[in-house]
């Protein structure tokens, strides 16, 4: 028996850049199909972690800058494409998926390390 997917206005959000690496990190263990193996009441899609993963970049737009949050949202719509036109897993798609994850991943943790407050000498 499938289970219902949960609406997106109840999806948690990722609200900081961990938050954002975090869900990356899911995605990259459930992709291409990106179905929970866990028992949740709700099942988890394609729409759903993307869903989660965009929102989340919104969250974190003014700590990451609008260049770089413009770069990521463009390679998150270029790996969900990549996923989509590989759902079992067989091309070079879900491998290139992957490596975008990979790429968004070093991204923002660059990110943060930029923005991170210095000491006093």
């Amino acid at each position: 028996m499938s289970r219902p997917v949960l609406p997106l206005d109840k999806l948690y959000i990722p609200q900081s850049v961990g938050d954002v690496v975090d869900q990356l990190g899911s995605m990259m263990l459930s992709a291409p199909k990106f179905k929970s193996r866990l028992p949740w009441d709700f099942e988890e899609d394609i729409d759903t972690n993307f869903h989660q993963l965009n929102e989340g970049l919104k969250v974190v737009r003014r700590q990451i800058g609008d260049e770089t949050y413009a770069r990521l949202v463009e390679m998150s719509d270029r790996m969900r494409a990549h996923f989509e036109a590989d759902p079992d897993d067989k091309t070079e798609d879900g491998i290139k998926g992957r490596e975008l994850i990979d790429e968004m991943t070093d991204i923002l943790r660059a990110s943060r390390r930029r923005k991170a407050p210095r000491g006093n000498g």
